[in-house]
């Protein structure tokens, strides 16, 4: 029998939300709404004196505002006794490979109870910018204070700024155009996997108490697109992407099944962590070889399968980390599941909102309330996905103990990068590897992204001005067919590319 002592538990989870989309609440600061979110997962455990016995503190980075020590501020709020603390750095993969750690810890009995924490007041912040209201002189910190600074390096590589390959509303769809060519898909048909599956999601955030938006949308409103649903790109339409100015907060609270026991934690109120596992590829997305799969995923997925001694087809609950469509599409697809799953039990960044990081922090509250509530023996599965699905973890959650106690991995796993050498300033022929085009709010194409591969197996990447943006558009055919596939004719202006199509292009 596994020691109790270092199998870890789930005894107390919370998540908040401070007004909704449409009906904003008083301004408040990060702080203020992750210390809500964590004296309500306290209380949750049905301890009176668990906060004295917190004696370490994780924090997912708040990207809303600055904080040296938000961890060891809340530790102060809580009454703990100067407990470990550590903050992570931005990505959303954090959650889970934090969990994990967490997990790992317990397991090797260098913390007994620790707390898990995030928020985001992004849209306090908002609403105080625009009226001119300096947040500091409504409470918020002013040491260091202020929304934390960003270079280029964290937009992306060197190599991704040279060519504009930039941004999640640009670089994501490059992954499901590709990934959707791959299936068989049409760009039409895509947007309709997308906009059933989106759909389903907002009917779960209709349905949650911390939803930013909650309100259920058709597959059809989600499809079409139009004043109140401008095209952001000609893969996503506003409604598919990710929504991150919210005021949201989610805590966890986790110990070890000898603590949970001590504390005459219920039975049924006890959630076990079996683990997880995570693998990261390469920050430069042009220096990976493939644009229609994410190998880290597959990798942190089939891992932590693999140790569990489970398939896609025994998880019982499942929620994807859905910042946009190809990457809740990625993890079906690992998981060997049917397109009619719905990997979410939140209702995704768009509907139930995007806190940014913290964002799998509130999946993991809910899987424990639905393993809680629920008579299902089958784990669950929670995925988190940071940069450009450069970093995924995953972990598995159940009712019930692993026979073999905790049994995941922290550590992430590096892919190599294997992507073709890039060429710069190349005249000629190419095929196109993956596309996408961008809009501007009239709905005007703005630009395009372009990565092909030249005849000896090198590659070019680049974005477009308008009216070649509007030529690929019209080569689209209204969505039937694919720009992936396609010869082109192409001229590398230091980044900037004009192309031409080796065939006509029906008007």
């Amino acid at each position: 029998m596994t020691d109790p002592t270092t199998v870890p538990v789930i005894i107390g989870v919370a998540d908040i939300r401070s007004g909704r989309a449409g009906a904003p609440a008083s301004p408040r600061d990060p702080l203020d709404l992750i210390s809500e979110a964590t004296i309500a997962a306290l209380a949750d455990t049905g301890i009176e004196t668990i906060g004295s016995r917190v004696d370490t503190i994780y924090a997912v980075k708040t990207a809303s505002w600055s904080y040296d020590d938000l961890p060891g501020l809340l530790a102060k709020r809580i009454g703990a006794d100067s407990p470990r603390t550590w903050t992570s750095s931005i990505g959303g993969h954090w959650p889970t490979a934090l969990l994990d750690r967490i997990g790992s810890e317990i397991a090797d009995r260098s913390s007994s109870v620790m707390l898990l924490v995030g928020g985001e007041a992004q849209a306090s912040l908002n609403a105080l910018m625009k009226l001119g209201v300096d947040p500091t002189t409504r409470g918020w910190l002013a040491e260091p204070g202020g929304p934390p600074t960003f270079t280029s390096d964290d937009l992306g590589s060197p190599e991704m700024q040279h060519a504009g390959v930039l941004a999640p509303t640009r670089v994501y769809p490059l992954f499901e155009n590709r990934f959707s060519y791959d299936i068989g898909d049409s760009p039409q048909q895509s947007r309709e996997y997308s906009a059933r599956m989106y759909a389903q999601f907002s009917e779960l955030a209709a349905a949650h108490p911390c939803a930013w938006m909650p309100t259920a949308r058709t597959s059809e409103d989600i499809a079409t697109s139009g004043p109140k649903n401008r095209l952001v790109s000609d893969a996503y339409p506003l409604t598919m992407n990710a929504m991150p100015f919210v005021d949201q907060a989610a805590a966890i609270v986790v110990c070890s099944l000898a603590a949970a026991i001590e504390f005459g934690v219920a039975k049924d109120r006890i959630v076990y962590l079996w683990g997880g596992a995570g693998a990261t590829e390469s920050a430069d997305v042009l220096a990976r070889k493939d644009f229609g799969q994410s190998v880290a995923l597959t990798s942190a997925v089939d891992r932590i399968l693999k140790q569990a001694e489970v398939t896609g087809g025994d998880l019982g609950i499942i929620d994807a980390y859905s910042c946009f469509p190809v990457v809740p599409k990625l993890l079906i697809q690992t998981l060997g599941l049917p397109h009619s799953t719905v990997p979410s039990v939140l209702g995704g960044h768009s509907f139930f909102g995007g806190p940014l990081n913290s964002y799998t922090l509130h999946a993991i509250a809910e899987v424990t309330r639905l393993l809680r509530s629920n008579d299902v023996d089958a784990p669950a599965l929670v995925h988190a996905n940071g940069g450009y699905l450069t970093h995924q973890h995953t972990v598995l959650l159940s009712r019930n103990p692993h026979r073999n106690g905790y049994i995941g991995d922290p550590n992430s796993h590096e892919i190599p990068a294997t992507g073709p050498p890039m060429l710069h300033g190349y005249v000629g022929d190419a095929d196109i590897v993956t596309a996408t085009i961008d809009f501007e709010r009239d709905g005007s194409t703005r630009s395009a992204l372009i990565i092909a591969v030249t005849d000896d197996g090198s590659r070019v990447a680049g974005h477009t001005d308008s009216n070649d943006a509007a030529a690929l558009l019209r080569y689209t055919q209204g969505g039937a067919r694919s720009l992936v596939g396609a010869r082109i004719s192409i001229t590398d202006h230091d980044g900037r590319v004009a192309v031409s199509f080796k065939e006509e292009v029906q008007p």
